[in-house]
């Protein structure tokens, strides 16, 4: 269970996570950050998720043992980052977070429906979305085994 565990956490980390070398998405002269509405909205969409992810059955049980508070700050920082903030990530990559870990298609498919769901309490933007998704959805390939 505790490798069940490190699976889900890395996996919804890299939801987040961009990498190095991709580009922040933007639209005109905003950021896809400014668009969302900064850090305070990223961090009321990560608390949203986070409670979303605990209540869901498909994988609450892989998140008893993590320090939550740790893991919203590196979420908020990875989308930040991600969408054009100025936020840093620091965490390990998705394919060395992810390795040997077995995650599935569907522990994958499960976050992502979760995250959707923050998203679309707080009714963010169809483009919004898309956009955000499109910089995540190449991440399966590096999270993904099984």
């Amino acid at each position: 269970m505790k490798s069940l565990s490190k699976c889900v956490v890395v996996m919804v980390l890299s939801v987040f996570f961009v990498g190095i070398t991709l580009q922040p998405a933007s639209s005109g002269d905003k950021s896809l950050y400014d668009r969302l509405g900064g850090k305070a909205a990223i961090s009321a969409v990560v608390d949203q998720f986070v409670s979303n992810v605990a209540a869901d059955k498909r994988v609450n049980a892989m998140f008893a043992n993590v320090d939550i508070p740790h893991f919203k700050q590196c979420l908020v920082d990875q989308i930040c980052e991600a969408t054009g903030g100025p936020c840093k990530y620091t965490c390990r990559s998705m394919k060395d977070s992810h390795a040997g870990l077995g995650c599935t298609a569907d522990n994958f498919n499960a976050i992502v429906e979760d995250l959707v769901a923050a998203l679309n309490k707080f009714k963010v933007g169809k483009k919004e979305q898309d956009e955000l998704l499109g910089i995540l959805g190449p991440l399966q390939s590096d999270i993904v085994e099984k």
